[in-house]
């Protein structure tokens, strides 16, 4: 009798759970495939899922249906961030911090910083490398336990002996050891396969290569080719067997064509891009990611003396301010373009400058949201779930209070947010 009892209860609270629906009755709607405005539509969600759209203001014709009322807004679909570190967060302390903080003290950092992006509109991200702590957020957010974007992340970018993403560049020679594939150092095509199974074995839903020198790293150069094309290849190959796709971090022009000639998805920053590098993306169908925000941020705070360690601070001053002009460069010759940001190199949550600073370089403000959805979602294999506002598709849903493609600067502050049906901001 008792277990026959609970089970009704179950199946009572399964059929009330399925009946609660929640109309969003929506002033604009962006459809993001068309790159056309609609309007007065009703959007119809049900658990996780968008299950309709219909023309005008729809009541609903039972009980348990939430009303939301976004008659005065634009709404789109959830915004997709392709390059974000959120682990971490720029400050003066933070070449100390790599010392002094624990894995723990990082992870409950990361919740905040992964609360402030899910707020600004962005309810899914690309991190391209950490310590390993993002794949465990990751997990925790997918597991309903904190509140998140959703998460695809490299885990413990690739790097080679001394490159950008050496994880002892800047120790003392006591500490700083000889990491090899286990921490994501490659020195060899045997070293490139086994640090992608890894990878793969950590968790990783992607791979992240720094085929050049950086900005930020305790090392010289910020633009030298720091792979061979073999070991890309290998990288890539073998990303290939287990799912994964594979971006590159490249600011240097060399560095870029290994990376494209390699078979990687998306080129990160591209400072220094040539004309034939740019022809190149185009035959190989690989992305820019531009970065624009970042590049900004780190040239002014590389005038705050001390900011900085100083063998950054020439590097920062170069690059950053070049960044834009390479992006509209490459998006007037038709290069694809995937919309990120690289946050976490600056203050997690300003995401949004980056379709100002995209409309500054010559891109219209549509394309520039079409970037952050469609393109974004295609290139994470997800373009039947992600990207669109579509029946079948997940209720990932935003809004901001004027219409983006006449003030594009109205993506700063997006002031409703749903992921996976659940509101989080309204």
């Amino acid at each position: 009798m008792k277990k026959l009892l609970i089970l009704c209860l179950s199946i009572l609270c399964s059929t009330i759970m399925m009946a609660q629906e929640t109309y969003l009755h929506c002033g604009k709607i962006i459809d993001t495939e068309s790159g056309k405005i609609l309007t007065e539509k009703t959007i119809i969600v049900s658990g996780n899922k968008i299950t309709g759209i219909a023309d005008g203001y729809l009541q609903p014709k039972k009980a348990n249906v939430t009303m939301i009322d976004l008659k005065s807004k634009t709404v789109m679909p959830g915004l997709i961030d392709m390059h974000v570190h959120i682990e971490n967060e720029t400050n003066p302390k933070a070449y100390l911090e790599k010392y002094t903080l624990n894995d723990a003290d990082v992870a409950f950092r990361s919740v905040g910083f992964a609360n402030v992006t899910l707020k600004a509109g962005f309810t899914t991200v690309r991190d391209l490398g950490g310590t390993g702590v993002n794949i465990s957020l990751r997990n925790a957010i997918n597991q309903g336990r904190i509140d998140g974007p959703r998460i695809f992340t490299a885990g413990k970018s690739l790097a080679t002996t001394g490159g950008h993403a050496d994880p002892t560049n800047g120790s003392r020679k006591e500490i700083s050891g000889d990491p090899g594939p286990k921490e994501g150092v490659v020195n060899n095509v045997s070293d490139a396969k086994k640090a992608v199974r890894q990878r793969y074995k950590n968790g990783a839903d992607v791979i992240k290569i720094t085929a050049t020198g950086g900005v930020l790293s305790m090392a010289k150069s910020g633009s030298n080719p720091q792979f061979t094309i073999e070991e890309i290849k290998v990288i890539c190959e073998t990303a290939k067997d287990y799912g994964m796709h594979v971006a590159a971090h490249a600011h240097g022009d060399e560095g870029m064509q290994r990376a494209i000639i390699g078979g990687v998805k998306t080129i990160e920053h591209g400072t220094y891009m040539s004309d034939e590098t740019m022809e190149l993306m185009k035959k190989h169908d690989a992305y820019l990611v531009p970065t624009i925000t970042a590049g900004k941020e780190v040239a002014a705070k590389a005038k705050i003396k001390g900011y900085y360690p100083d063998i950054i601070v020439p590097k920062a001053l170069a690059v950053g301010p070049k960044i834009q002009g390479t992006f509209a460069r490459a998006y007037k010759k038709g290069v694809g373009i995937a919309f990120g940001t690289d946050a976490g190199v600056y203050e997690h949550g300003l995401n949004g400058k980056e379709f100002g600073f995209m409309v500054e370089g010559g891109m219209p403000a549509m394309e520039t949201i079409q970037s952050a959805t469609v393109t974004n979602a295609k290139i994470l294999g997800m373009e039947d779930q992600l990207g669109q506002l579509k029946v079948g598709f997940l209720a990932d849903i935003v809004a901001v209070d004027e219409d983006p493609t006449k003030n594009i600067n109205t993506m700063e502050n997006v002031t409703f947010v749903m992921k996976d049906g659940k509101i989080y901001k309204k």
